[in-house]
């Protein structure tokens, strides 16, 4: 076979490569909270709303800020209660049927209430209880997560939170969030059922798809333990969209993780061809070293989608969350990068994809390309046509095979809704074949605002003091470490001389070794 462009392999600059190894370290202090909050809001919410198990989850004042402040979810009710309080008992089962609708990767609608209840009865407690005035039982405040994250509430104060009055029974609390949310869901509804299209033009709507390329980065990282060994062949593609992700992912959880499975590379995938392991036992290896090395977080998969949610179970969801993965990242390379990307998203996709017809497909478009890409522009722009011209195939076949998802039809993007200016004239030949003229610079300024600015945790408030709270605990501020144990010179030299898959495997490989021979290497302070 002609060699294509696309297996060329090239790599990030040595130099530019080690500072973004050393950006993406970040500090701990307000990361380590997002961290335990996430873990804590996910161990909580995940566990299954059967038996004697709560759907709603309980907050104490040591997790409430925490919790509250990474909730996936648009909005929060917090239940005020009193364990020894016989109204609270009473009201528990109508307020767990609502919570079961909301909480949890199998209820109706996951990622849009988040459902919680604070015991007031418990002393821990008092100090939160009087932060929000509870003067009776149970009391039910409305409002955004983060609101009650750094915020307080009083009776008649414009707070952002409002108590929620007249809900004591199941139908009646959901009819009240119903109308406060422009829905009309039912306690009966059962997963995948009575949904709406997500606001692809909302901003806050865009930004919470961050969750949802967290949940399809970790979602291809099982799938390809479970389903293929790392041999020497695909040894160097792996590690080369590790580096990627480790680089310009748009969570930190995922760049730190990334890392951490870099730091531990040669252990889980010895490459001497020698090894005694059979291939039986390096699978197994494999998976119980990914029970404890998550790409992006324990927490994560959480177990259902919010932006790329499919009004049906086998539509959307995976596909969806990896095409805004790669997207995303297309729009954070620098211009040096972007023939190292293009290389590093088609040899992972076409060594690890699992849907072979897919896998086909995308390498036939990237064995297309015949001239290197020399900046960001040139490869955001290849990566949006290949979107689309999936979408024009797949248009055609779900239209005759009536496969598609109803109410999320595949179509041209951008919509000429979203951005009138990337549409510079169209002719319509039949419902699956639109020919438009495209503004190449209008359309890669969209691909910039959608995939780029709008893609972080969202700040769902316009105060400044809490955006700087939120943004403290949210996003994705990068700090470089305070100390380096390898001369960067004779790293770099290293990275370029001896090895064969990027600079930021061995450099981090070089770390691994002098944490183990720690008298073979010098130190020197900060950069």
């Amino acid at each position: 076979m002609d060699p294509m462009l696309y297996e060329r392999r090239t790599r990030f600059p040595g130099v530019f490569i080690l500072f973004m190894v050393l950006v993406s370290l970040g500090t701990v202090g307000a990361q380590g909270q997002e961290w335990a909050g996430r873990a804590l809001m996910a161990r909580k919410i995940d566990e299954p709303a059967q038996g004697d198990v709560d759907a709603a989850v309980e907050l104490k004042k040591d997790d409430f800020n925490r919790t509250l402040s990474v909730a996936p979810s648009s909005w929060t009710i917090v239940e005020f209660f009193a364990h020894w309080c016989p109204a609270c008992r009473n009201y528990k089962p109508h307020y767990e049927k609502v919570a079961r609708l909301f909480n949890g990767p199998n209820s109706a609608h996951p990622g849009i209430v988040f459902m919680t209840k604070v015991d007031c009865a418990l002393k821990v407690n008092t100090k939160l209880c009087d932060r929000f005035s509870v003067s009776h039982y149970p009391l039910l405040l409305w409002g955004p997560p983060s609101k009650f994250a750094f915020g307080s509430w009083e009776p008649n104060a414009d707070s952002g939170i409002e108590p929620i009055e007249n809900a004591r029974t199941a139908e009646s609390l959901l009819k009240w969030i119903n109308k406060k949310i422009s829905k009309s869901y039912n306690l009966d509804d059962e997963k995948f059922e009575n949904e709406l299209p997500a606001n692809a033009s909302d901003p806050v709507e865009v930004a919470r798809s961050i969750y949802d390329i967290e949940e399809a980065t970790a979602n291809i990282f099982e799938i390809f333990v479970d389903n293929k060994a790392i041999n020497s062949d695909a040894r160097v593609s792996f590690i080369r969209f590790l580096q990627l992700v480790a680089v310009h992912h748009p969570s930190k959880r995922c760049r730190r993780g990334s890392m951490e499975i870099l730091v531990n590379f040669d252990e889980l995938w010895p490459s001497h061809p020698w090894s005694s392991d059979s291939k039986q036992g390096v699978q197994l290896r494999e998976k119980d070293a990914f029970r404890n090395l998550h790409v992006c977080g324990k927490e994560i998969p959480r177990g259902y989608w919010i932006f790329c949610r499919g009004s049906k179970n086998e539509t959307r969801g995976l596909s969806c969350g990896l095409w805004l993965l790669f997207h995303s990242l297309s729009v954070r390379i620098e211009d040096g990068e972007s023939m190292t990307t293009f290389t590093a998203i088609c040899d992972f996709v076409h060594n690890f994809f699992i849907c072979e017809e897919c896998r086909q497909h995308f390498f036939e478009m990237c064995s297309r390309v015949r001239e290197p890409m020399k900046s960001r522009y040139e490869f955001s722009l290849w990566l949006w046509r290949a979107h689309n011209e999936v979408n024009e195939r797949l248009m055609v076949e779900e239209a005759s095979l009536q496969t598609g998802d109803p109410k999320f039809p595949k179509m041209i993007w951008p919509p000429k809704q979203l951005c009138a200016s990337c549409w510079i004239s169209s002719k319509k030949y039949n419902s699956t074949h639109v020919d438009v003229n495209w503004n190449n610079t209008a359309v890669y300024q969209f691909l910039l605002d959608f995939y780029g600015r709008n893609i972080k945790f969202p700040l769902r408030d316009n105060d400044q003091t809490e955006n700087i709270k939120l943004e403290s605990a949210l996003v994705e501020d990068i700090t470089p470490s305070n100390a380096v144990t390898v001369p960067i010179g004779a790293a770099v030299a290293i990275a370029i001389a001896s090895c064969g898959f990027g600079a930021v495997a061995c450099f981090w490989r070089m770390q691994q070794k002098k944490r183990k021979h720690p008298n073979q290497f010098h130190s020197f302070k900060h950069i």
